[in-house]
């Protein structure tokens, strides 16, 4: 259904570090950039390998701010090691813990999920559904 989200961040670098690092271990990396050092309308966007952006991520200095309570943005891992590395990137690259890597029975017996807040307010999840 989605072709692509994108989230408002105030700074691009920090935020750019951020993401690459915690999509990572997803299998998700940067697939196109426009970063331009003290203009506006910079962005970065993140998707598979040869693939389009899933993710953009858009320049907001002064009006950057994380939809409000409910929104959450879940993303597909390919293993449960990939949640527990994504996490670990996630905190050491400037994300606030907000529910460590494991299953999550009250949403199947298989749900293996890890929660972040990005640097910018964003609630960040990274799931795998499936019996591994």
């Amino acid at each position: 259904m989605l072709h692509h989200i994108s989230l408002g961040v105030a700074d691009i670098l920090k935020a750019a570090r951020f993401y690459d690092a915690a999509l990572r271990p997803l299998g998700y990396i940067r697939v196109w950039e426009d970063i331009r050092p003290g203009e506006d309308d910079q962005a970065v966007g993140y998707g598979l390998p040869g693939g389009s952006d899933k993710l953009a991520l858009k320049l907001r200095p002064h009006d950057a701010s994380p939809p409000g309570p409910g929104f959450h943005l879940a993303l597909a891992a390919p293993s449960r090691v990939s949640v527990e590395q994504f996490h670990a990137e996630a905190i050491a690259h400037g994300g606030i813990d907000n529910g460590g890597p494991g299953l999550r029975p009250h949403y199947g017996p298989h749900y293996f999920a890890a929660f972040v807040i990005d640097p910018d307010g964003h609630h960040i999840e990274a799931v795998i559904n499936r019996p591994e």
